[in-house]
């Protein structure tokens, strides 16, 4: 198996052929905005979560009410 690799080494591969600042940058903001969405999504899952049983708790004092009014 031939491997060519367009880079002689680590510091020529840090270096992205000048271009180092930007393409560093935009790999930065990708997963910064990756990070970002995945801890918004969790926390939003807790928030539903917590709503659902809140709902649920309410319906229950809602029936237990009930029964005892009857």
């Amino acid at each position: 198996m031939n491997w060519n690799f367009q880079f002689s080494g680590l510091s020529e591969f840090l270096n992205m052929g000048g271009y180092a600042f930007f393409v560093w940058l935009a790999y930065g903001v990708a997963f910064a905005a990756l990070g970002l969405l995945v801890v918004s999504c969790l926390s939003q899952r807790q928030r539903v979560i917590k709503q659902i049983s809140q709902k649920q708790a309410r319906e229950e004092r809602l029936r237990q009410h009930r029964s005892k009014a009857v």
